[in-house]
């Protein structure tokens, strides 16, 4: 059963911009809007019709080698099929998204099940059921042991029907948006947050499913599977995996604690992740390299330990924070600078500056940015 939210007193009774937005902040809004879905579809028709090459339909444009009507032509179309798949799969994720979680309950250290976000503005402190884990698992298993053994359908149905998927995503992300935005100003509800269940599950857990399509797709067209394909699977895995496994722990951040649900979680996370985030695989479908076995141990490697950099310096800051600095790092207590600060409304607040391990370094936040830097250069 869903947990209620609970309210906090004294917090002000409002949600969402209180003033008008600047011009200038509303024409950047509509670049992105506008541009995003055209760069996702451009990106598409480059790997699936020019073999990968970003410049080749502008240069032949402005060559006169082809027109803007002989590119449009190349586009992809929408099918009813990708129509079935891509909402059986939606319907599945909101399915699985409801289960109550049961790996907490067996692997040890891991946060699953009923947890409580920060307190909004209006005072609400909201129930998440988190879960994302067990639907990764059970989602990707599901699809793996069909294509290996149950035959039900083709493992490459993602990448034979991709480029309808696409418009289904689009149109999909776009109109949940446009919900989300008409309900905000018709029927608000403060404890109602979909923001994981009903967007961010169906985008992040399609994510390595569509790698497994290309490596299946690669091995149909190829008779084999490059270790460049394999390193893309791995090295994605690894984030998504790392992601579910703390999934938890993202109710606390930026993108929860003060992001909205609108236009950015529907088409961001429906059409942007599942399509932008795999064009490694994409291209590699049609463009299988396959590298000498030094070098794909250095990337193996580099992207597995820059990702662990990463995720250890989180930890660590996530760790001190936890325990209001009463805590050990590498042995020692934790040191800190104590900060104090006012908030828009004149609140006064303190905070604690992390000084110790990681953070006692002064090359630390350049350490951090880098092994995240690193672990994206992956492929």
């Amino acid at each position: 059963m869903k947990e209620p939210a609970k309210k906090q007193e004294n917090q002000p009774e409002s949600w969402g911009r209180t003033g008008r937005a600047e011009w200038s902040h509303v024409m950047g809004v509509l670049f992105i809007v506008c541009s995003t879905p055209v760069t996702v579809v451009y990106f598409f028709l480059c790997i699936n019709q020019y073999q990968g090459k970003a410049f080749t339909p502008i240069l032949n444009i402005m060559h006169g080698t082809e027109s803007c009507l002989d590119i449009l032509s190349k586009l992809p179309s929408l099918s009813l099929q990708a129509f079935f798949v891509g909402y059986s799969w939606f319907a599945f994720q909101i399915v699985l998204s409801l289960l109550p979680d049961m790996l907490h309950h067996v692997i040890p250290g891991y946060k699953g099940g009923i947890q409580y976000g920060p307190v909004t503005p209006a005072g609400n402190v909201l129930a998440y059921n988190i879960n994302g884990l067990q639907a990764w698992f059970i989602s990707n298993a599901l699809f793996a042991i069909n294509g290996f053994y149950l035959k039900l359908f083709s493992p490459t149905i993602i990448v034979d029907n991709f480029g309808g998927l696409l418009w289904v995503a689009v149109i999909t992300g776009n109109l949940i948006a446009l919900f989300a935005y008409v309900k905000a100003n018709v029927a608000p509800s403060h404890p109602a947050d979909r923001k994981f269940t009903g967007s961010v599950l169906p985008g992040i857990a399609a994510w390595t499913i569509i790698n497994m399509s290309y490596a299946w797709k690669q091995y149909e067209l190829y008779g084999h599977v490059s270790n460049s394909m394999l390193l893309v699977n791995y090295l994605h895995a690894l984030y998504v995996v790392d992601f579910f496994w703390n999934e938890a722990w993202y109710l606390h951040t930026i993108d929860i604690c003060h992001d909205h649900f609108g236009w950015y979680y529907g088409f961001g996370d429906l059409a942007w992740l599942p399509w932008m985030y795999t064009l490694q695989g994409h291209f590699l479908v049609y463009n299988p390299n396959d590298l000498s076995p030094l070098f794909a141990l250095f990337v193996f490697a580099l992207g597995s330990i820059s990702y662990l950099m990463f995720r250890a310096i989180n930890r660590q800051k996530d760790f001190f924070k936890q325990s209001e600095g009463n805590c050990s790092i590498w042995g020692s207590k934790a040191t800190y600078i104590p900060a104090v600060y006012l908030t828009a409304n004149g609140e006064r607040k303190s905070s604690r500056l992390l000084t110790s391990g990681y953070w006692g370094r002064g090359e630390t936040h350049e350490l951090h940015c880098r092994s995240d830097w690193c672990s994206v250069l992956w492929t």
